[in-house]
């Protein structure tokens, strides 16, 4: 595979993604990467983006910076999950193409497709249809990022180009209680559940929509391989194309950590998009698969976890 070259701005680099990216990017000889905490970089401000770039002029851009969380961080806070993410990607991929950054790979995710699309979805699915409302806000500002990207390489020729990966866990996953997302939130219930000795542990919803996980580091290492392709897609699914059901991923979960009690649902809790599981036939076509299958992802990711809690370094944002 072709090696990445030149300084990689790394947006987001503290996050699960971000830092993922990072490892990933350390094997590559000649990349220097690039990145900027909060404190010295805040990616809603756009005379602060437009300094940093005009000033440090990466020649590549990795944009993993986001505002994210689960069903009830979105549902709750629309606002914050529309606007900051709107500032921080138009800010970043207008500054990129002032300063002559020659490539940017934003990252979506595949919330931005109809929620009742044809599955599993396809590239094309993008605005045939109307959104899942539980995630519209943060929608509306990924798909957003991923046309700006689109336009400025049909208008001014730049390589600027999204990825859409599915739902992601790994090292580094956020664990609060409410605001994660629901492979995380469920690890850490089903963790504390049997650390106190729980007889039953009750889920959001039914336990019936099917969901697709990935874990973080074949994230990274798609992107990366996007990083090297010479006419990629304007956007690309990264996904494994196999998904399952919330009750059976939370059995997953519970057999992961060593909980035996029952698992109950609680059908007055929304369950959001019915179903979501991407096509990644077009990723797969270009030469790139997936390595890590769940069990595996799940087993590494809890044993991160563990490490994460002795430490005091597990983040529950």
């Amino acid at each position: 595979m072709t090696e990445i070259n030149g300084k990689i701005y790394v947006a987001g680099h503290r996050g699960m993604v971000g830092s993922a990216v990072c490892r990933r990017l350390a094997s590559e000889k000649n990349c220097q990467v690039l990145t900027a905490t909060r404190d010295s970089l805040d990616l809603t401000n756009q005379s602060s983006v437009e300094d940093f770039f005009a000033q440090e002029r990466p020649d590549a851009v990795i944009f993993a910076a986001a505002r994210v969380g689960g069903v009830l961080a979105n549902d709750t806070y629309p606002v914050e999950f529309l606007g900051d993410n709107l500032l921080m990607s138009t800010f970043a991929i207008n500054a990129a193409y002032a300063a002559g950054v020659k490539r940017f790979l934003f990252l979506g995710s595949t919330c931005i497709y109809p929620r009742d699309c044809p599955q599993p979805i396809r590239e094309d699915a993008l605005l045939t249809g109307p959104l899942e409302k539980t995630n519209e806000a943060y929608a509306l500002a990924k798909i957003s990022g991923l046309k700006l990207c689109q336009f400025y390489r049909r208008q001014h020729g730049v390589m600027f180009h999204s990825a859409m990966p599915t739902n992601l866990y790994g090292p580094g996953d956020n664990y609060h209680p409410q605001h994660s997302h629901v492979l995380p939130a469920l690890l850490r219930r089903f963790h504390e559940a049997a650390q106190q000795g729980l007889q039953s542990v009750t889920i959001w919803g039914t336990g019936t929509p099917r969901r697709e996980f990935l874990y973080v580091d074949d994230l990274a290492d798609a992107l990366a391989f996007l990083m090297t392709q010479q006419n990629p897609p304007d956007w690309a699914n990264v996904g494994t194309g196999v998904d399952l059901s919330i009750l059976e991923l939370a059995q997953l979960v519970a057999n992961t950590v060593g909980y035996q009690g029952e698992i109950k649902t609680d059908s007055s809790k929304p369950d959001g998009t019915p179903v979501k599981c991407s096509d990644v036939s077009r990723l797969n076509a270009l030469g790139w698969k997936h390595k890590i299958e769940l069990a595996q992802g799940l087993k590494t990711t809890y044993d991160h976890f563990l490490n994460e809690v002795e430490s005091g370094q597990m983040r529950s944002v």
